[in-house]
């Protein structure tokens, strides 16, 4: 039996093939293949994943010959798809579900499965979708656990036109009594070797998404996240790379976690060489009580496979996500130029201040004005107010109404920060409701950023907030909000929780930041929402259902921004980065850079300004407004192509990056290229394009206005395989590239010229 979904246009085609005689699934489309057998103890047992395989064939031989448990054969590397303790399999497992008597051994034997077109849903939780059913096929295979009842389903998703895996499973409890699962992961994959590099985004406050890698070794090693949100420590991603791998060559496997708390990755490589990789909900944080007749579903996980090195993985990912991850009225829109006013005056400003802000950001060309924080309740520092949200008359006379409606008279639209996970102690809401923050009684609250956080595992609190965020933004012409979330959850417990039910807290809360994000962006579906937590300590696929886009870093350092939004691209596509010109010194590190070095490192994402544009030169005034219209020109380019990495921040010795997006069609480019420091007597740099048609001619421009492509020197029409085998020449005068100095930028427009 084999189903089929393929596109009407492309003739490209996912299908999911079922083998009765060896009793195999196999998955495949035309960059990728999964396959799996039912063993002959009736376990779901891996055989591969990698390039594409041809359809219509055993694959049987690429596992063990048979497999009738664990008996006399403990320990063995037996590839499982649900792995489960207890039995014999000692590696890491996928499920462990606590019976009532207190053990915890799994049976699970194949009992069903069903094949489907296109992609169903994960009720409560974001996931990958389809808007047509012929984009995806589906697979959700059952397995029991005859002593217990219990029953887990494991669905997987191909997509007709990428190199993706689509997995979660579901738990479902058919027992008489309740059971309670310690370890359920979203993915469980074995691979028949570990000769892989563990690639993985780690970092801090303001030095998010880092890029660190390390060679597989014999044993465990992890990252993972126990404080409430995925985190700026660890993104819920891992690449695992071949040594040899580069960006355009060599075997990747990437895998992603469609979620925004608490969160483990995980490999093990035992004796025998082989490598399992697991990722899902953090199970020292987790318990779930599961009652007869219930279920629990996991978060999706996202693995994709790529030959053609990381290029083509990150390729995939942007694609997916972009398109078919993030969703609603903003999702293939260009998304607005923006002045936020947080660094231009933090919490000290009047309305006069904001209109004058807002004047000056028209001129310039900006489309949309932010007010942050500080516009509610009484709040003039970070001490109090959260959770007050109604407007500070002292500030603002007319309210939020009166402000964003002499915005729109400017000719700006109006946006707004709000942090509705927060609570301040000095606060309306918290003496009415002290019992919605967080805490364990009995026990001192710990304060981070001088607030605390609301029990979004409440339906009360989220009904709450819905009622109070939604009378503010119906009540004003607002078409952007900022969602922050400044701190990290300490004291986990919930009122609303008995105590044998109290390991489910965080999943809960992160359920319930869901629902109110849900509720909000469908009453509210013209606004433009954007996630935040203290920068990027939340940028998690799971936001991005909501929000398609996320504040990347508190960081707007032209520098540091280089490695973020490097290693961010690894998963997530530039529309999804905000991306903002800061003034200088800068406010984070102290550097001074070049305002042409700031934007052009913002430019690559979703470009905004966090200054005040009052205090700018008559100079730099017109640098931004030629910034801002040079960003117009190119925003569907800059948002929605191709990015390509062609040098790192991480290689060698970090002081050059080089990067560029170019369109589908190839008849577009922005190449752009990054120096830290300038060097004596430094010889002929080059960056070599990537992606372009060899065939097409292309004009070659530089900016900013004045730093053209010396014609004198090097012809400004060029071919594609001129351009991608010799490269554009950086540095000295009569080069392509304007002369060479500290924190230095390039950017090189490459547009088709008509043939003729």
């Amino acid at each position: 039996m084999t189903i089929t979904a393929q596109g009407p246009q492309t003739g490209h085609a996912a299908s999911i093939e079922f083998r009765e005689k060896e009793r195999q699934f196999h998955l495949g489309n035309s960059r990728v293949s999964y396959v799996m057998r039912v063993f002959e103890n009736g376990a779901l047992g891996h055989l591969y994943l990698g390039r594409a395989l041809a359809s219509g064939r055993s694959y049987r031989h690429l596992g063990p010959a048979s497999f009738d448990g664990f008996s006399n054969r403990l320990g063995a590397p037996i590839p499982l798809e649900c792995p489960t303790p207890g039995s014999g399999d000692f590696r890491i497992p996928a499920l462990v579900v606590e019976h009532p008597d207190g053990s915890t051994v799994l049976d699970l034997r194949y009992g069903d499965h069903r094949i489907l077109v296109g992609k169903p849903a994960i009720r409560g939780l974001p996931s990958t979708y389809v808007e047509a059913d012929d984009e995806a096929a589906t697979l959700e295979v059952d397995l029991r656990d005859a002593p217990s009842g219990t029953t887990v389903t494991l669905s997987y998703t191909i997509f007709r036109d990428l190199p993706v895996i689509a997995r979660s499973m579901r738990v479902r409890n058919e027992g008489e009594k309740a059971i309670r699962a310690h370890v359920a992961m979203s993915a469980s994959v074995d691979l028949p070797d570990a000769d892989w590099q563990f690639v993985h985004l780690s970092g801090s406050w303001a030095r998010e998404r880092h890029i660190h890698a390390r060679q597989l070794e014999p044993g465990r090693q992890s990252i993972s996240s126990p404080r409430g949100s995925s985190g700026h420590q660890h993104n819920p991603f891992l690449l695992l790379r071949r040594a040899t791998a580069t960006e355009e060559h060599g075997e990747a496997i990437g895998f992603s976690l469609v979620y925004s708390g608490n969160f483990l990755v995980e490999t093990e490589v035992e004796p025998y060489g082989t490598a399992r990789v697991r990722l899902g909900v953090d199970p020292e944080t987790f318990s779930w009580s599961i009652d007869p007749g219930a279920e629990f579903a996991t978060p999706e996980a996202v693995v994709v496979y790529s030959e053609g090195g990381l290029d083509a993985l990150s390729d995939a990912y942007h694609r997916l996500y972009r398109e078919r991850l993030a969703r609603g009225r903003w999702r293939d829109r260009d998304r607005p130029v923006l002045l936020n006013n947080w660094e231009g005056t933090y919490f000290d400003f009047t309305e006069d201040r904001l209109l004058a802000m807002a004047s000056v950001a028209r001129e310039l060309g900006m489309e949309l004005f932010v007010l942050d924080d500080g516009w509610f309740g009484q709040r003039d520092d970070d001490r109090s107010s959260l959770g007050d949200w109604f407007a500070d008359r002292r500030k603002l006379p007319g309210g939020i109404d009166g402000l964003a409606r002499k915005i729109e008279g400017i000719g700006l639209r109006f946006g707004l920060w709000i942090e509705p996970e927060m609570i301040s102690e000095r606060s309306d809401l918290f003496a009415a409701h002290p019992d919605w923050a967080i805490g364990i009684p009995g026990r001192p609250r710990s304060e981070g950023r001088q607030q605390l956080v609301l029990d979004m595992s409440r339906a009360e609190v989220r009904d709450h907030l819905f009622e109070v965020l939604s009378e503010v933004l119906a009540g004003a012409p607002i078409s952007y909000v900022k969602w922050d979330m400044n701190r990290y959850i300490t004291e986990p417990y919930s009122l609303s929780l008995p105590p044998e039910r109290q390991g489910e807290f965080f999943h809960r809360y992160v359920l319930g930041v869901y629902d109110l994000y849900g509720r909000l962006t469908a009453r509210f579906p013209d606004i433009l929402f954007e996630s935040c937590a203290g920068g990027g300590g939340r940028f998690d696929p799971g936001l991005l259902a909501f929000a398609p886009q996320g504040w990347t870093s508190d960081d707007t350092d032209a520098v540091e921004r280089l490695k973020i939004q490097w290693g961010t691209s690894l998963a997530y596509p530039l529309s999804s980065m905000g991306a903002h010109v800061s003034a200088v010194p800068n406010h984070q590190v102290g550097r001074v850079t070049p305002l042409a070095t700031r934007a052009a490192v913002a430019f690559f994402g979703v470009l905004g300004y966090e200054l005040d544009p009052t205090a700018l030169p008559a100079e730099e005034r017109r640098d931004v407004a030629e910034q801002v219209a040079f960003y117009k020109r190119h925003r569907a380019l800059l948002q929605r192509g191709r990015f390509v990495r062609l040098l790192g921040p991480f290689d060698g010795d970090g002081n050059r990056t080089a990067w560029m997006v170019v369109s589908r069609d190839a008849t577009q480019a922005i190449v752009a290229a990054y120096q830290v420091l300038n060097r004596p007597a430094q010889g002929i740099e080059r960056v070599r394009p990537r992606g372009l048609d060899p065939a097409i001619s292309y004009q070659v421009s530089g900016w900013p206005a004045g730093e053209e492509v010396d014609t004198g020197e090097s012809s400004a029409i060029r071919g594609g395989d001129d351009l991608m085998a010799t490269g554009l020449l950086l540095g000295a005068a009569g080069r392509d590239g304007a002369p060479q100095r500290d924190f230095q930028a390039w950017l090189f427009v490459l547009e088709a010229v008509p043939e003729g």
